[in-house]
């Protein structure tokens, strides 16, 4: 027996939704009567039923084709469809794309061509394209891995409730403001400093999640049970402790993490956390796992987050 996420009642044979993943009885299983989100990203396959003349007259110009064009490759029966509906995996994919590429550029052009590349530093800020690419490269493996549970996990949940577009502007969003605010900080503290890593997106992330639903069980580290909310400000309060305090970072071997980076990410995902309070419902547990750190964890070049 399962509970219909929209009205709470008992169902026996409960339905599951293919578009938002909740549980439904009876009468709310069709999407347009729980006001399914994925109603939203709803295209018609291969423009079956709009031939686009309608656009093109109230529109006269060349925006309706060409939104028309991105609808078709990428709504429904696209042959880039699989990205509307799987951003998050899309993106923890590029991670360890850009994980692999780093080594690479390593091995071929040095290390200084890995740092004006794949991080963003107080020495380059204007290098526009470090804002972006500094969070899909990670500083070691742990790193990599641990970002990449969250992102996993709590991702596709996210996606779901914003669309495929939103998460994708939330998640480059997050991460570059969560870099650019650390450089910020280090540049008037006076010291040099570089930085990479998705940390800052994946704490707006869970800011999302924490604010819809803060009582939302997972799993640490797959076996201890608690509150969502209680795993994301716990991270929190140990990202201003270290903050404030470096050399008690040190002693447990994140001395070298860009903790600011991450309270920047968590304060942009619970403001958009609240713009998404009271449209959605978000499930009530969830499995998760993690290591030691979490994520910007130790090891590698520069700053992680």
């Amino acid at each position: 027996m399962a509970r219909c996420d929209a009205c709470g009642k008992d169902e026996n044979m409960p339905y599951q939704c293919h578009r938002c993943g909740q549980t439904f009885c009876a009468d709310h299983r069709l999407p347009e009567n729980h006001d399914c989100p994925g109603l939203n990203d709803w295209n018609d396959p291969g423009g079956v039923f709009d031939s686009g003349f309608d656009d093109s007259v109230e529109d006269r110009g060349r925006t309706s084709k060409a939104k028309g064009m991105v609808d078709r490759l990428t709504g429904t029966g696209g042959p880039l469809s699989y990205f509307r509906g799987n951003m998050a995996y899309t993106l923890l994919g590029l991670m360890w794309i850009t994980f692999v590429l780093q080594f690479i550029v390593i091995a071929a052009f040095g290390q200084g061509a890995f740092q004006s590349i794949f991080t963003i530093s107080t020495a380059n800020p204007e290098y526009i394209w470090t804002w972006f690419i500094s969070i899909f490269s990670h500083g070691g493996l742990f790193h990599l891995v641990a970002n990449s549970i969250v992102l996993f996990f709590f991702g596709p949940i996210v996606e779901r409730y914003t669309g495929s577009k939103k998460f994708l502007y939330l998640f480059l969003g997050a991460g570059v403001a969560a870099g650019l605010g650390h450089i910020a900080v280090a540049l008037l503290m006076g010291e040099p400093s570089a930085v990479l890593g998705a940390s800052g997106a994946v704490f707006a992330i869970l800011g999302v999640l924490t604010v819809l639903n803060p009582d939302m069980k997972v799993l640490l580290f797959f076996v201890l049970p608690i509150p969502l909310y209680i795993l994301t400000f716990g991270f929190a309060i140990l990202s201003v402790v270290f903050f404030v305090n470096p050399a008690a970072a040190g002693t447990v071997g994140m001395g070298n993490v860009a903790h600011f980076a991450h309270l920047v990410g968590l304060v942009i995902g619970l403001w958009y956390g609240q713009q998404l309070k009271g449209e959605v419902n978000a499930p009530n547990q969830l499995q998760f796992g993690g290591g030691p750190g979490g994520p910007g964890g130790p090891g590698g070049p520069g700053r992680r987050f």
